[in-house]
């Protein structure tokens, strides 16, 4: 039996994906459609219109522990395809349709030959700097809180 490849994602895009995706999930929806305005995407068709569900979440006490189920979180989904066959899929915690469909549509963009390049620089670059000088700066506000305490010995008897 022959497998038809065309429909595998190539293998060295998946971790570059991934960490776009990351990117996506932790930005604000109006920022990635203001900077996705500014690319003027291409037409594209919704493959599964932005809908919302529940997960399950699991946890492991001690991080080896026997898995249990903590609670649901809910999540957006959403599926697109553009003009010329790419597809993409973006899943984001909370209620937001609007940012689903918009990382689904980076999603695709990130695959398409075309686009690829403009979507890393435009979009997922300035959004992964907006992100780490944010947690750059809750980190100087949480180191700022320290305290350090320190046990002076005596030379009592």
């Amino acid at each position: 039996m022959h497998a038809d490849t065309q429909n595998f994602p190539d293998q060295a895009a998946i971790p570059r994906r991934r960490a776009a995706m990351a990117v996506l999930a932790a930005s604000d929806a109006a920022a990635i459609d203001a900077r996705l305005d500014a690319l003027a995407p291409p037409a594209f068709t919704l493959l599964r219109e932005p809908e919302q569900g529940l997960v399950m979440l699991r946890g492991r006490i001690g991080g080896d522990g026997a898995a249990f189920n903590v609670g649901e979180a809910t999540v957006s989904r959403a599926a697109v395809r553009l003009a010329s066959g790419e597809v993409g899929f973006g899943y984001t915690l909370g209620r937001d349709r609007t940012k689903a469909r918009l990382i689904a549509l980076c999603d695709a963009l990130l695959q398409s030959a075309d686009y690829a390049a403009a979507v890393e620089a435009e979009v997922i670059a300035p959004l992964r700097t907006e992100i780490d000088a944010a947690r750059a700066e809750q980190a100087a506000q949480t180191a700022a809180t320290k305290v350090d305490f320190y046990t002076l010995v005596r030379g009592e008897g």
